[in-house]
């Protein structure tokens, strides 16, 4: 049994890790974002942490079963932490960066769009983001426009928007603002 604790915390943390990565990878690359929000990851990785410290009580058998199991906690102890760091880091820069300005949806309601105005204070810039909705969690960022304060939104069909006057075809992945 201790085993199969090992194994499946093992396999959590591959998938922490994994879900981590592709997150930053979306985040550069303005695809969509289908990984769950940090916080569920962070839980995510302490319960595999249990699973290994559950896995290494009275951990009998050969030497490299018991470096395997070393090794999960090793892992998932360092998966936790630097989770937890990212959603420490992100939850303290982020106060009154961005503020919710609305949310507009196509006439049709297939798509959902929430723009945000941001601030980087006195060190940055400011501006206006758009963020187009999925299912679930699912997001993907279509418009970033530097020095905006406000935004008009006027859709031209159910799937083409215009926003500041740059039309934008939802159905053809079109985005701007972003390389």
């Amino acid at each position: 049994m201790k085993k199969k604790y090992t194994f499946l915390s093992f396999c959590m943390t591959l998938f922490c890790i994994g879900a981590a990565a592709y997150s930053l990878y979306s985040y550069i690359n303005n695809t969509w974002l289908v990984v769950p929000p940090s916080y569920i990851l962070l839980l995510v990785a302490i319960l595999a942490f249990c699973f290994a410290v559950a896995g290494m009580m009275k951990e009998e058998g050969y030497w490299w079963a018991i470096i395997r199991s070393w090794l999960v906690l090793i892992l998932s102890a360092l998966t936790s932490t630097a989770l937890l760091l990212v959603l420490l880091f992100t939850s303290v820069f982020s106060f009154g960066g961005n503020t919710h300005i609305k949310t507009v949806s196509s006439p049709d309601e297939t798509y959902t769009i929430n723009f945000y105005r941001w601030d980087a204070g006195a060190a940055g810039s400011f501006g206006v983001r758009g963020e187009l909705n999925g299912p679930l969690w699912f997001k993907k960022r279509i418009y970033y426009q530097d020095r905006a304060e406000q935004v008009e939104v006027e859709w031209e069909s159910n799937d083409s928007v215009s926003i500041n006057n740059h039309i934008l075809k939802l159905d053809e992945g079109d985005t701007y603002g972003y390389q």
